[in-house]
């Protein structure tokens, strides 16, 4: 999930975040991660932290990658 850049700053991935917490089928999971680039002390006030061991973490990237979505046809 993300929240798109023009509705940040209204609370939407607090909301996001507390909802995922509550959920019952996610209690007891040792780990729940999150990408932010724009509000990480947000999600420090709900324990998020740097990567322990980022080291191991590896992603495969691709920038561009919904500037290839093509809409279907109409």
């Amino acid at each position: 999930m993300f929240v798109l850049e023009a509705q940040r700053g209204r609370g939407i991935g607090a909301q996001l975040i507390e909802a995922v917490g509550a959920h019952t089928d996610l209690q007891g999971l040792r780990r729940h991660a999150l990408v932010t680039s724009t509000a990480p002390a947000l999600y420090a006030r709900d324990g998020f932290t740097p990567l322990r061991k980022a080291e191991i973490w590896m992603e495969r990237l691709d920038p561009d990658a919904y500037a290839k979505v093509q809409a279907p046809p109409a």
